[in-house]
């Protein structure tokens, strides 16, 4: 599981396993919900609305949870998350995003999915009232 690294820019020492977020404003923060954010790296969830809009989340390969919890790797803390409630996955294949069982449901383009939904630059994706904008980086 990823975890939110100390958002300090650049990061001294960025392990390659941890989810980086990126406030808004920071070098390589996104420009405009355009579906590309600069930096070494394949994707990045970008919060264009909620209480914390304008960060970026940079996804490592493999898991990150998304939760209210403190234990995700993207920690969305309002009532309208729940403490686990869904899951991205990177891999050779690409990005996807699956619900966990939450109450509120996961939704992508508007659309509550059920199972894996795949994941393109500028999709939309709602985790309680957080509007996520998935974004490309240059690798």
């Amino acid at each position: 599981m990823s975890e939110i690294s100390n958002p300090q820019f650049p990061p001294s020492d960025p392990d390659p396993d941890q989810t980086l977020a990126h406030p808004a404003g920071s070098p390589g923060a996104a420009a405009g919900g355009s579906g590309r954010l600069a930096g070494a790296f394949r994707y990045a969830l970008t919060v264009a609305g909620g209480p914390i809009a304008g960060l970026s989340f940079v996804l490592a390969d493999g898991t990150t949870t998304i939760g209210r919890s403190p234990d995700n790797g993207i920690v969305l803390e309002d009532v309208t998350v729940s403490r686990h409630h869904a899951v991205a996955h990177l891999d050779s294949n690409g990005l996807t995003v699956e619900d966990s069982g939450s109450t509120n449901g996961t939704y992508v383009n508007g659309e509550r999915i059920e199972g894996n939904a795949i994941l393109q630059p500028g999709d939309e994706v709602f985790v309680g009232k957080f509007h996520l904008v998935v974004e490309s980086g240059d690798v």
